[in-house]
């Protein structure tokens, strides 16, 4: 488009730039829905593989559908009932503690010797600042707004997890049709290819999801049964921690270990002896995970470097926080994918 014009060319790249900026700001503002689709197609994604499993078998895919989210709801239900009435009533536990430990660590020589190894810093200050703030009847007001914001991010996140499962129903159930949709956009000529590729990548996702599910049940698993063995405080608080953080890539076993041993260590609730069983442990199921578990789980999900998989974990992590950490893996997978056989065989050509 050729313009001669000074101000037509003003006009038209004001208009321009003007877009731009509201398309940024309108993606800005559905960025936490924008979230919830990826998660739920991410899910569906997880779903598919076990679905594709049924339909193999004769079963109609919305009879597999139903078959597959009655499974899940069981086992999520179960759970609940088997596990959480056991976390809550140790949280209360280790709520009804805190004061204890709290009053012991005032009345210990631990705060004098903390403040000889910082050079002489007044601990014991510090503490007593604190205790003035929470039982100052001026500060309820500050307590109570940040409750309530507590309070609030609670229901937030109840609704946003209706919401990514109603839309992971509609995607698991409409996968198929969405596909073939997408696949009518591609040209004609590219179309069978750009099929074949989206299958792959597809396929690799879902394995992925259903390899990391699996292995974080597996940490729940053992973890709950070696912590209640060495008598660790809170067993299924700690187990349920380990399992959920697992979930998360390169560093959620690891991050889950250091502090479920840390809390073994705490003078109250555990001992020297469970701490050092409770490291011991975690440093040999490292071990197992990444060169036994990890590569038979997902040797057939997804097959990137370990370089990439830091990368990929830490730009996911900032871009999106824990969902981008969970999906960046997967994401890095496709990319290498589409790289070795589309972008690899074109330059091959030239």
């Amino acid at each position: 488009m050729k313009i001669r014009n000074a101000y037509t060319l003003g006009l038209v790249g004001t208009l321009g730039v003007g877009t731009g900026i509201l398309i940024l700001t309108s993606l800005a503002s559905l960025s936490t829905v924008i979230t919830y689709i990826g998660a739920a197609i991410f899910i569906a994604l997880g779903l598919d593989p076990v679905t594709s499993w049924f339909e193999k078998r004769k079963m109609p895919r919305w009879l597999a559908i139903i078959v597959v989210f009655t499974a899940v709801a069981a086992i999520v239900t179960g759970l609940v009932f088997a596990v959480v009435p056991i976390i809550v009533d140790q949280l209360g536990q280790l709520f009804d503690v805190l004061p204890v430990l709290f009053e012991r660590a005032q009345q210990g020589t631990w705060v004098q010797d903390l403040s000889k190894q910082m050079g002489g810093f007044d601990v014991q200050a510090v503490i007593d600042q604190v205790t003035k703030y929470l039982t100052d009847a001026g500060n309820y007001s500050i307590i109570a707004s940040g409750a309530l914001a507590v309070g609030t991010s609670i229901a937030n996140g109840v609704f946003a997890t209706i919401i990514v499962l109603i839309l992971t129903l509609y995607f698991t159930a409409s996968l198929n049709s969405m596909k073939r949709a997408l696949y009518r956009v591609v040209p004609a000529s590219r179309r069978e290819r750009f099929a074949d590729l989206s299958e792959q990548v597809t396929d690799a996702v879902g394995r992925y999801v259903v390899g990391q599910l699996s292995l974080g049940a597996i940490n729940f698993l053992l973890s709950y049964i070696f912590l209640s063995i060495i008598q660790a405080p809170f067993p299924a608080v700690l187990a349920f921690l380990a399992g959920m953080l697992s979930l998360i890539p390169l560093v959620g076993t690891l991050s889950g270990s250091i502090i479920i041993a840390l809390v073994c260590l705490i003078p109250g609730l555990g001992s020297l002896p469970t701490f050092v069983a409770a490291a011991i442990y975690y440093l040999i199921y490292m071990q197992v995970e990444a060169y036994l578990l990890s590569p038979k789980i997902m040797n057939r999900a997804v097959a990137v470097p370990g370089a990439v998989v830091v990368i990929a974990a830490l730009a996911g992590g900032t871009l999106l926080g824990i969902l981008g950490a969970l999906i960046a893996i997967p994401v890095a997978a496709s990319l290498l994918l589409i790289v070795k056989q589309v972008v690899i065989p074109i330059q091959n050509e030239r």
